[in-house]
């Protein structure tokens, strides 16, 4: 069965759910369901196993969320049902909509495992006895060789961001979990994009998968403007402040490729007056945790962070995102200025260019299929849009 198979969209109230999701859905906000979610919902709840392929923030959680806790059971206390995720920040981010989604089904049950929490906190999750498992694969895994976590009775996996989480070397563990479940449950996969990787898992572990691709149109692409600015080391920290000065953005996100990058980046801007926090992967997930938490609370303006945030941090109203480096992967392009511009609101993404980054450039351009607007600092320090990206570097 293959996407251009699947029915016209339809929306929440015709497609059969309890009065406890449609009531969920409603304080939730959502009016009618998002491509992904329109596609997938109807397919899942027949059960089918599934391969999706959709665009970073158009409400995958919601489109496999649903149907895994209509066909729950409430009655059974062994674990039913597993989400993985590539990160310990997704992993927290899926946990909380799948509380949102049952709100009103106080019998569900909802445990999240990763690593870099203490393991005596996951024990007391488990021993309450979830039906529910939203996990990182590495810690799924832990859990199965202790015996805390049995998958036998398991009938749903879902893999959101497949892609990612097989690139980051997750293969060999995600491929045990699949098989230490029944044969006959149901599998089904999100990815931004697809690879090798995923088609392999999907070919050799998918029974007859529904396709689904979500293109990105107007409709669920973030509206996001681009702008590109050419800078120099020495010069570049100052052209970050010409930016945060000359606009008053009240949620920004500020990218380094390196942890030791965000860390100095963020010490220096807070010694300049500026509130901002490092979130980078040597730091311990308890205090993630309270920085991710007061980011969204908007205790402080301004995160400095690593790609490790790039997919994990669930806030609508990020109004821009600055790339300080330029990341070193096209996909971490596209995840780093999808943060800005979500729940259909406008954002604005800057990226700050070296010269020897040129080349990189272009090939994320030709990746994204966008074109970014270009900016170039004057001779008196004021930026102005320049005609295209020709002679970029001139009179630097």
């Amino acid at each position: 069965m293959s996407d251009k198979e699947l029915q016209p969209l339809i929306g929440f109230k015709q497609m059969d759910l309890s009065k406890e999701i449609l009531q969920a859905v409603d304080k939730m906000g959502f009016s009618q369901p998002t491509p992904v979610q329109g596609k997938t919902i109807p397919i899942m709840m027949e059960g089918h196993d599934v391969i999706a392929i959709a665009p970073t923030g158009t409400g995958k959680t919601v489109a496999f969320g649903i149907p895994m806790l209509e066909y729950i059971s409430l009655t059974d206390s062994r674990i039913q049902e597993v989400i993985l995720a590539p990160t310990r920040e997704l992993a927290v981010q899926i946990g909380q909509e799948m509380e949102k989604l049952s709100a009103f089904i106080p019998e569900v049950r909802i445990a999240v495992l990763y690593g870099g929490q203490p393991i005596s906190k996951q024990l007391n999750q488990l021993k309450k006895k979830p039906q529910i498992i939203v996990a990182t694969p590495g810690r799924m895994l832990d859990h199965m060789q202790r015996g805390t976590a049995r998958l036998s009775a398991v009938h749903t996996l879902v893999i959101d961001e497949a892609d990612e989480m097989l690139k980051m070397g997750f293969v060999k563990d995600v491929c045990k979990i699949i098989e230490a479940i029944p044969p006959a449950r149901q599998f089904v996969m999100f990815s931004a994009t697809t690879n090798q990787d995923v088609m392999t898992i999907s070919w050799k572990y998918q029974h007859e998968p529904v396709e689904i691709t979500i293109p990105a149109t107007k409709e669920n692409k973030p509206q996001i403007t681009q702008y590109v600015i050419p800078t120099t080391r020495e010069e570049k920290y100052d052209h970050l402040l010409y930016l945060l000065d000359s606009d008053e953005f009240g949620r920004v996100m500020i990218f380094t490729n390196t942890k030791d990058g965000c860390r100095r980046l963020s010490e220096k801007m807070n010694k300049a007056g500026y509130q901002t926090e490092a979130l980078h992967g040597d730091i311990p997930q308890s205090k993630r945790n309270q920085v991710m938490a007061g980011f969204k609370r908007g205790k402080f303006p301004m995160l400095v962070c690593t790609d490790v945030a790039a997919r994990g941090i669930d806030v609508d109203d990020v109004e821009a995102v600055i790339n300080y480096d330029l990341p070193t992967e096209n996909e971490y392009y596209l995840h780093r200025i999808g943060r800005t511009g979500r729940a259909r609101k406008h954002g604005v993404a800057f990226t700050l260019l070296c010269f020897t980054e040129s080349v990189r450039l272009d090939e994320i351009l030709k990746y994204m299929e966008s074109k970014p607007t270009y900016l170039k600092f004057d001779d008196m320090g004021t930026l102005r849009f320049q005609e295209s990206g020709d002679a970029f570097f001139e009179n630097m």
